[in-house]
């Protein structure tokens, strides 16, 4: 009797130490998908975007035990009339700009600073296409005209199937994906909450099954297909996106803090939009882009990549943005000019006839507003032409 008491006591006490693991592991999903629902809300989406950390699982992006690249300071300049009401109209939380390798401007809003680490969005649609652009040259792609399924093989029977490396990197994979940000029930909200929840973003990518045109055929702007790049880049090299990025992009760049991805809960990048740095730190990989790849002697990414990925061969509307591999070049560009951008008001901005770089983050609920991205890329063109 003692002895079945003693067993009784151990299931008992090992029951109550399950039910506190499923406890304490359901308390964080469920903060998790409390802080998702009001990521955007207009009393904390200031703060949440400088601490995705607590709402999201990440990865580190350690940035090694190298020197920090200084970026000098030069002359200052008067910002054109009208920035400070586009400044407060656009929620700015950050803007810097950059000539010649120097900080010509920068300033912080809204309680944030410099060592804000502030999230990208789909500016890291572009760290993953320089990224991508490394390991053609590496010979670990053979080809931009590959089927995704070469490489990501779970993505047969997938609306991915026909699809190549090249239609999604242009945005042209045809595959529905409803990114309508103020839908709760649109797919790029689900996805949200896939994330929050630890779910994976592979099951998600591939219980797609649904096209509107053939692959190549027309561009709609289609986040999840930055995903299938990621997962072309984790078939090519058998390695993480993560460490990828850490290696190739990261750390070579001397930058000041770590960076972090946001995860999903098998620990893969959310590399659609989940890369986060510091203002500074987005500026310098952004002078590398502006500078043709090179930096401190070493070409990071191919020179030729740069120029074919910010040329506009995606298949969009005549008189409408163009757009290259996951680069936005604007309407009435000028050779050499394009950008990076995220919702809610991130943007990198190159203008390289001009040597001007312009990084700005933001917390603009109106983004989505007509016009808003057209008076954005005016700023941009205005304060690049009055350096």
């Amino acid at each position: 009797m003692k002895a079945l008491f003693k067993w009784v006591l151990r299931i008992t006490l090992a029951l109550v130490l399950a039910a506190v693991v499923v406890g304490v592991w359901k308390r964080e999903e469920i903060q998790r998908l409390l802080a998702v629902n009001s990521l955007f809300s207009e009393e904390k989406i200031v703060q949440n975007f400088s601490h995705m950390d607590e709402a999201f699982l990440t990865a580190n992006l350690p940035r090694g035990n190298g020197p920090t690249w200084e970026l000098p300071y030069g002359p200052g300049f008067d910002l054109p009339e009208g920035t400070d009401d586009w400044i407060e109209d656009r929620a700015v939380t950050s803007l810097l700009v950059m000539q010649d390798g120097q900080i010509r401007f920068e300033e912080y809003y809204l309680g944030t600073g410099p060592d804000d680490r502030r999230i990208s969005w789909s500016v890291a649609k572009s760290y993953l296409s320089a990224l991508l652009g490394i390991l053609l040259d590496e010979g670990a792609i053979t080809s931009l005209d590959d089927p995704v399924v070469k490489y990501a093989p779970y993505l047969t029977d997938s609306a991915y199937e026909t699809a190549s490396i090249r239609n999604v990197l242009n945005m042209a994979s045809g595959v529905v994906f409803d990114e309508d940000y103020f839908d709760p029930n649109s797919d790029i909200n689900r996805m949200g909450r896939v994330l929050a929840l630890g779910g994976e973003l592979d099951d998600f990518t591939i219980a797609l099954k649904d096209s509107f045109a053939e692959p190549g055929e027309r561009w709609q702007y289609v986040s999840i297909d930055t995903h299938v790049i990621g997962m072309v880049i984790r078939g090519a090299t058998g390695r993480s996106v993560t460490e990828l990025m850490t290696e190739k992009i990261v750390q070579p760049l001397g930058l000041e803090r770590d960076g972090y991805y946001v995860t999903d809960g098998a620990g893969v990048a959310f590399v659609l939009g989940g890369l986060n740095f510091t203002t500074r730190d987005f500026a310098r990989f952004g002078q590398v882009i502006l500078q043709g790849g090179e930096h401190d002697g070493e070409q990071l990414v191919p020179a030729e990549w740069i120029k074919e990925s910010t040329w506009p061969s995606a298949p969009t509307e005549p008189g409408k943005i163009g757009y290259g591999y996951q680069w936005w070049i604007p309407v009435g560009a000028h050779e050499g000019e394009f950008l990076a951008r995220g919702v809610y008001g991130q943007y990198m901005y190159f203008d390289q006839p001009r040597g001007v770089l312009i990084m700005t983050t933001g917390a603009d609920r109106k983004f989505r507003d007509p016009g808003v991205n057209e008076q954005n890329v005016e700023m941009f063109r205005s304060i690049a032409q009055s350096l």
